[in-house]
């Protein structure tokens, strides 16, 4: 596994080995140090059967290849979760962006009206770009590519993809290393491999 910069931002399609990827650097942060601790940051919601299917298949997967890594469930907040818990002992692991957009853009319908955020979605990602660059430990962003595809039908996805495109290349300038995941390689687009 490559060194471990102070942020990287890791992107890719559905099951292109994005998690994966940032689990071995947590793993890897794990072994450098007794000292070194690795937190998951989790964005998701479990709304439905199916994905609470999927977060437990999740937590599964990631209990055996990364024992030592704990979990803080933050759907909304996540700057201010990066700020709570970021030290330079401490890795810490956002899964997902796409997810965290979603829970801003587009709640659930059984989401309870005090679970919104006060801030608005673009103020949340400036509050997130500040939260990366100030974080004092080393931070890993796990993120979706959705638009390599075609034009999405609908005006709601469509601004979805459009907000998701500038909160990538946002995040993706604020990271000291960019990785893009497809069939579960890594290809550098950004810093040193």
């Amino acid at each position: 596994m490559a060194e471990l910069p102070r942020s990287e931002f890791i992107l890719g399609g559905q099951r292109s080995g994005k998690s994966r990827r940032a689990e071995l650097l947590a793993r890897d942060w794990l072994a450098q140090s007794a000292q070194h601790r690795a937190l998951l940051i989790a964005t998701a919601q479990p709304w439905d059967d199916e994905m609470r299917e999927r977060i437990k298949r999740h937590q599964q997967d990631r209990a055996q290849r990364v024992p030592g890594m704990t979990t803080v469930e933050e759907p909304l907040h996540l700057a201010q979760a990066i700020t709570q818990h970021s030290t330079a002992q401490t890795l810490l692991v956002v899964d997902c962006l796409t997810l965290w957009l979603t829970n801003l853009l587009m709640p659930a319908e059984n989401s309870e009206p005090n679970q919104a955020p006060a801030l608005s979605a673009p103020a949340q990602a400036a509050m997130l770009l500040v939260a990366i660059e100030a974080a004092p430990g080393p931070l890993v962003l796990v993120g979706n590519e959705i638009g390599l595809g075609v034009i999405p039908l609908g005006r709601e996805t469509r601004a979805f993809v459009d907000a998701l495109g500038r909160l990538n290349q946002d995040v993706a300038q604020a990271c000291q290393r960019v990785t893009l995941m497809a069939a579960g390689l890594p290809l550098t687009l950004k810093g040193a491999a």
